[in-house]
């Protein structure tokens, strides 16, 4: 069979040059026709503006899916990958990449630098696209200081036996408790069952930081509550519960970007609502490539969300009142004082380890 001419994506004044553009990415469901590759660059294409205006000038980390995605697939994770799957993260900008694809530096927990694929322009998405990205996976950062995050993202995430009408109810209790404290949020679905918060904030905060006010934040909504858990360990989150992943905060850890594409049946988008859009949507999964490009000629949901920049004060507030202390960090960031065990609670003798999370002696 011969093969498929490669085609072109004109993305401004860019033309984007697609290879395999009828490789089939998402097959056919009872929602959604099958997605080749060339709809997936036209779909980044169509959404380019108000894709940059929530990742632009961000380092991001790249999803990648080069044989397209098809139930059952697995993402390769663990360091240097030890478990081996059909999709990766490209966290270097891959190689082959055309002159004008500009990079970010960017520093990981254990100190090691990486140039990162950097948002300038649509057509810097498409061509991830046509690299076989489905998600991008955006720095809470700005290229222009990648030491101090500009936003607080909130990921709820419902445990087993929780819905996404769960995430949705402590989406809205979430967005309660941040204006109660003088803070504006905007909301997206995670393109799963999931709800992601996001607060602008004044870029002068360590990640850690960031993370101490997200721990405040779901302990207050755990002191209220409305079904939300902060419980690291799977095994400790009650059932039908939403955690709210505070980890996400830290130092290259990311959540799917807005707009971004998510490795599910029908080609699923996580995209931005208003909070009135949310209280109505039933089934995030009405969400995806399809339907999401005629929604944008109703106007970005996220247009003001730039607008203005909060300090964190009102949140670090309940992170140093409210008990609790300490949270576990992720397995691949360096041991941290006062830190828990990192060890599952089926496996934790309690008289092995001291209050500061250290193994004792002997």
């Amino acid at each position: 069979m011969a093969k498929t001419p490669a085609a072109h994506v004109v993305v401004g004044d860019r033309e984007v040059r697609v290879s395999s553009p009828d490789r089939v990415v998402f097959e056919a469901t009872e929602r959604t026709p099958e997605v080749t590759k060339l709809q997936v660059c036209e779909y980044f294409a169509a959404v380019g503006d108000v894709f940059m205006h929530a990742n632009g000038q961000r380092p991001v980390a790249l999803e990648r899916w080069p044989d397209g995605w098809r139930e059952g697939m697995t993402l390769t994770v663990g360091p240097g990958g030890q478990q081996q799957g059909d999709g990766f993260y490209s966290k270097r900008l891959p190689k082959g990449a055309p002159d004008w694809i500009e990079t970010c530096r960017v520093t990981t927990p254990n100190g090691r630098p990486i140039d990162e694929l950097c948002l300038t322009e649509p057509a810097a998405a498409v061509w991830a696209a046509h690299m076989g990205t489905l998600t991008f996976h955006p720095w809470a950062v700005r290229a222009s200081d990648v030491e101090h995050p500009d936003e607080l993202r909130v990921d709820l995430d419902p445990q087993e036996g929780a819905t996404f009408a769960d995430a949705r109810r402590v989406a809205a209790a979430t967005r309660e408790l941040l204006e109660e404290r003088g803070l504006r949020p905007f909301v997206k679905t995670s393109g799963n069952r999931g709800v992601h918060v996001y607060v602008r904030i004044e870029p002068r905060y360590g990640f850690e930081e960031v993370r101490h006010a997200a721990i405040g934040l779901g302990r207050e909504l755990e002191r209220r509550d409305v079904g939300a858990t902060t419980s690291w360990w799977k095994e400790e989150r009650p059932a039908g519960s939403v955690f709210l992943d505070f980890n996400q905060n830290l130092r290259d850890r990311t959540v799917a970007g807005a707009w971004s594409l998510r490795p599910r049946p029908g080609a699923p988008v996580s995209t931005p609502v208003t909070w009135e859009q949310l209280a109505e949507l039933d089934d995030s999964r009405e969400l995806h490539l399809f339907s999401v490009p005629e929604r944008i000629a109703d106007g970005d949901p996220w247009a003001g969300i730039d607008d203005e920049a909060f300090p964190l004060e009102p949140l670090l507030e309940l992170w140093e009142t409210l008990p609790g202390g300490e949270l576990s960090f992720p397995p691949d960031h360096p041991k941290m004082p006062g830190e828990p065990p990192r060890v599952q609670p089926s496996k934790k003798v309690a008289e092995h380890w001291d209050e500061a999370g250290n193994r004792r002696p002997g």
